[in-house]
């Protein structure tokens, strides 16, 4: 029996109880691997965590493989925290997935001129949802392979 490789957390920065809970019921029942989660409500909570600042510099947490950001976040939108992250040299290698229901051209182009390295709209049903957790999983957590020891 084969153990199943250790996967490096996905940090969410999602502001919506209901669209994380979603999230994390569709990661858990369509994906055949465990993938640590970690969630950031807003982009202030989510640049204290990443920068280990505020409430986070006592606790250093490990910096995760992959982050998950929605656009619209109240405070520090995701905007910003995308800027932040990808200007920082600690952080810019970390992968950054946009996961938004903005289809506006402009924040598409805006976020990959950041360094956003996809850009997925966030469904409206859950078959949708499903479908493309499952991509989104497959693709980084399988077919890829993730920064480790930021």
């Amino acid at each position: 029996m084969v153990d199943n490789p250790p996967y490096p957390t996905l940090l969410v920065v999602e502001d919506s109880d209901e669209d994380f809970e979603a999230f994390g019921r569709v990661l858990h029942k369509s994906s055949d691997i465990e993938v640590p989660l970690c969630r950031c409500v807003d982009g202030d909570e989510a640049l204290d965590f990443l920068f280990q600042t505020g409430e986070y510099a006592e606790r250093k947490p490990e910096p995760p493989g992959l982050i998950m950001l929605d656009l619209n976040l109240p405070g520090t939108d995701g905007r910003e925290v995308l800027t932040q992250i990808k200007q920082d040299e600690r952080l810019k290698m970390i992968p950054v997935v946009v996961f938004t229901t903005s289809s506006n051209p402009k924040d598409i182009e805006a976020c990959y001129q950041a360094g956003a390295n996809s850009y997925m709209l966030k469904p409206m049903n859950t078959g949708q949802l499903q479908t493309s957790v499952r991509l989104f999983i497959d693709y980084w957590f399988k077919a890829m392979v993730l920064p480790s020891g930021l």
